[in-house]
């Protein structure tokens, strides 16, 4: 942990799913489903999802500090964007501050979701790829719920 120092990093990670922007979208917008992809397994998981709304995400290691993913919704516009900032904290410390947006692009049958996320990484509590990598397993994750849904 390094005290008081800040790194900003932003990416962008795609994925084409074999269905329609409007199935993805309800993927993100239903509560159930989004904590089968989205929530650890022994996790907390809370979504209000409109404009305005929260959603809280709680898990951690067993033998680990709790982790809590915090977002606010700022725009949502129905199976085209979903825009939303965030915070992850570590115990009690804040590690992450993000600023994250969310496109269905239909392709063909199907949908090009494009996810772009701005963040600042505080004190050394997290790195820009573990977040990157993690974000790329939700989207392996919410493919895999997508399945189960049923093509």
């Amino acid at each position: 942990m390094t005290e008081g120092s800040v790194t900003h990093a932003t990416f962008t990670l795609e994925r084409v799913y074999d269905v329609a922007p409007s199935r993805v979208f309800a993927a993100w917008a239903d509560p159930v489903a989004k904590a089968r992809w989205f929530a650890a397994p022994d996790g907390k998981h809370d979504l209000d999802f409109r404009v305005g709304g929260k959603e809280v995400n709680r898990g951690g290691p067993e033998h680990g500090p709790g982790m809590t993913f915090e977002s606010s919704y700022q725009d949502i516009v129905p199976d085209e964007r979903i825009v939303y900032t965030s915070t992850l904290s570590v115990g009690d410390d804040l590690a992450t501050v993000s600023f994250t947006t969310v496109e269905f692009v239909p392709e063909g049958a199907g949908t090009r979701l494009v996810l772009t996320e701005h963040d600042a990484f505080l004190d050394g509590h997290e790195k820009p790829e573990w977040r990157e990598r993690g974000t790329g397993e939700w989207l392996d994750a919410l493919e895999g719920e997508l399945r189960r849904q049923g093509s």
